[in-house]
């Protein structure tokens, strides 16, 4: 590394040096990277004036960097940014007009006959019109040949200059002197791909241990990897200066959940001739890698927050200082009235940080799940919809959520499930719908891993309403206990036959304390996994070696004691094990479970049980004797007849609409 690095593609170095207060230059030499080297005067003599000159007598197989499209891609990648100017000589070749020779000659001719033919034309003066029209013709004509002539051209070749490094480090100047312009600007450099201005960016120089600047940016649009979930295949955006020269865009400096952050980083403490796999481990690198990750979710939080300012018309501090306002007549102008003036003028602007939410929001969430010491930061970053949102831009965070929580209430509950359309529905939402409890929902399937990582807010424990357990602490407990006996000692009948006739497919059938409308739900044990997770997992298309009872959540039945359905199963059921139950008993038991597992969230596990169950139910809805089928019918044999025109496309068009009278078929006209 450095320049015996000029060896891997050249045989020969050369390096000419003069100093300007020495009256010789010299030349140094080396070949293939030995320990030898020569110095000599350079018999050229005084070339340079002042300076140095490299030149590299390069191997057979290098001769692509004499190219001047590679060494311009060389400059532009790795020296972008350097102080000083690189220039690239290119050469051109373009076609030029010459006059011929003959032509020149013949105009000194002409110029020399001039006078002569003056003295012709006063003799010829006295000539008839016709002739002098003739003769003025036919000098208008030589003249047009003469301009119609083509002009000989030759090939010159020209030599230019061409500065390769003319984007400036912006980083390395004051934030008071750079615009929001200069910025976007340069976040078009970053990014050779982007289309859209940048939502946001950090300029900051980091000082103590390890000094160096950073200008990170916050890209509006998703890249292609990441909208396929190809998270493995998407390489980093920073990129890692030392003292403006690129060592390379191709380190780890961001966290796989913030790999969409683009930027560059430049640091006076890095060496510039250290290994990319040695600068990896360096504690340097570590160090970096955590203040750039903590600006970062700064950068968002601030984004946040203003975002919201603005979509709240401005900060809530301005009201204090605002001054009473008399109108004409003496009267205090209401400030409420003013502002709805104002606000009807002005148009409300979109919330900022919720637009690059939408398409970023997987992202923070993984950073949830990977990085412990900012959980706490991101999880504030997060937006839901929810129970009590309207409309598409409408979301609520968890401190919002805590904020307008009942007095009661000590836990945040959500609802993670495929759609919203799907929870709002369900009969999970029952019990808070009546109580008026505000319920998150989680519709990415990233949320179901999240929630294993997050498992309170603020002191408030998160907690899923499709599981076993749901309290609602502004009931009496007392009653709740003496209701739960009683209905425990009424139903135990029924509960006993259920779980013997659901068998292993459930893990027990319980009495629910929160059902409304719904005969009954299957939920989930309160550490298994959810329906929806389950979901999730049988999704995977790469999963190995995994079996049934690893994907099953642990279902449970809750059954509702005041349901009509209920009540009559209780009294069809044996009431003890010796009891004849008949079939129509059996299908409705099982058809409760179909409805319950679809109101839960799961599939219906027999399939072709539940097509019998439903054949029998259509039998009898449809007063049906017998399922045998009717023998094939015979028809009799019939003549051929010519096939039917194809006139498809044909409809529509009425010959009615021609006037065939004024046709002309006359064959002279045609």
């Amino acid at each position: 590394v450095g320049f015996y690095s000029t060896f891997l593609v050249a045989d020969r170095v050369s390096v000419a040096s003069k100093h300007p207060e020495s009256s010789s230059q010299y030349l140094w030499e080396s070949t293939d990277g030995h320990d030898a080297f020569y110095i000599a005067e350079d018999p050229r003599g005084n070339t340079l004036g002042r300076g140095t000159e490299i030149t590299l007598h390069l191997k057979e197989d290098a001769e692509e960097y004499a190219n001047p499209n590679k060494l311009r891609t060389l400059a532009k990648h790795y020296s972008e940014f350097v102080t000083h100017p690189l220039h690239l000589r290119t050469t051109s070749k373009q076609m030029v007009d010459v006059e011929d020779e003959e032509e020149e000659v013949e105009d000194k001719k002409e110029e020399a006959s001039e006078e002569g033919e003056k003295k012709d034309e006063e003799e010829k003066a006295g000539d008839d019109e016709k002739d002098d029209d003739s003769d003025i013709e036919v000098s208008e004509g030589d003249e047009e040949e003469a301009e119609e002539k083509p002009k000989k051209q030759k090939e010159v070749v020209t030599y230019s200059w061409e500065e390769l490094n003319t984007d400036q480090a912006i980083w390395t100047r004051s934030k008071d002197e750079i615009t929001d312009d200069d910025y976007q600007g340069f976040w078009k450099v970053v990014n050779k791909q982007a289309m859209e201005n940048a939502t946001a960016w950090s300029h900051f120089d980091a000082e103590g241990n390890i000094n160096f600047k950073s200008l990170v940016y916050l890209p509006s649009e998703i890249p292609p990897q990441l909208m396929q979930g190809n998270m493995d295949e998407y390489t980093g955006g920073l990129k890692l200066y030392v003292r403006k020269v690129l060592i390379s865009d191709e380190f780890e400096l961001m966290p796989r959940y913030l790999s969409f952050i683009r930027g560059v980083v430049d640091s006076d403490d890095l060496p510039l001739n250290v290994n990319r796999e040695t600068l990896q481990e360096s504690k340097i690198i570590k160090i970096i890698k955590k203040k750039l990750v903590r600006k970062v979710v700064e950068m968002i939080r601030k984004l946040a927050l203003d975002s919201e300012k603005k979509a709240k018309g401005g900060d809530a501090d301005e009201d204090e200082t605002k001054e009473a306002e008399i109108d004409a007549d003496g009267n205090v102008v209401e400030a409420e009235k003013k502002e709805e003036e104002s606000d009807e003028e002005e148009e409300e602007e979109p919330n900022k940080y919720l637009e690059w939410y939408k398409k970023f929001a997987p992202s923070l969430k993984m950073g949830v799940i990977e990085d412990d010491a900012n959980r706490g930061k991101l999880a504030k970053l997060l937006r839901f919809h929810s129970s009590k949102t309207d409309g598409e831009d409408d979301f609520v965070s968890f401190e919002q959520y805590v904020g307008r929580m009942k007095e009661w209430q000590d836990e945040i509950y959500f609802f993670a499930g495929p759609s919203e359309d799907e929870m709002e529905k369900s009969h999970f939402m029952d019990k808070f719908q009546e109580k008026d409890v505000e319920v998150l929902y989680f519709t990415d399937p990233i949320d179901e891993y999240m929630i294993n990582s997050l498992r309170d807010f603020d002191g408030k424990k998160l907690v899923a309403i499709t599981k076993e357990g749901i309290k609602f602490k502004d009931e009496d407990e007392d009653l709740v206990k003496r209701r739960e006996k009683y209905y425990q000692k009424q139903f135990k009948p029924l509960t006993k036959w259920l779980n013997k006739i659901y068998g292993p497919d459930v893990m027990r059938v319980a009495i629910s304390k929160r059902l409304g409308r719904a005969p009954a739900i299957v939920s989930s044990s309160e550490y298994g996994h959810s329906a929806n997770m389950e979901r999730i997992m049988r999704a995977q298309a790469f999963t190995h070696g995994s079996n049934d009872a690893m994907m099953r959540a642990m279902r449970i039945v809750e059954i509702n004691p005041r349901h009509p359905f209920v009540h009559k199963l209780l009294d069809a059921c044996p009431k003890e094990d010796d009891d004849v139950v008949t079939d129509d008993t059996k299908d409705a038991a099982m058809m409760l479970y179909d409805m319950a597992l679809l109101s839960g969230g799961f599939p219906i596990a027999d399939s072709a049980g539940y097509s019998e169950r439903m054949t029998r139910v259509l039998k009898t809805m449809l007063d049906v004797d017998s399922l045998s089928l009717d023998d094939e019918v015979d028809p009799p044999e019939e003549e051929d007849e010519p096939d039917e025109p194809d006139l498809e496309g044909m409809d529509g068009i009425n010959m009615d609409d021609f006037n065939l009278d004024d046709l002309n078929l006359d064959e002279d006209d045609i």
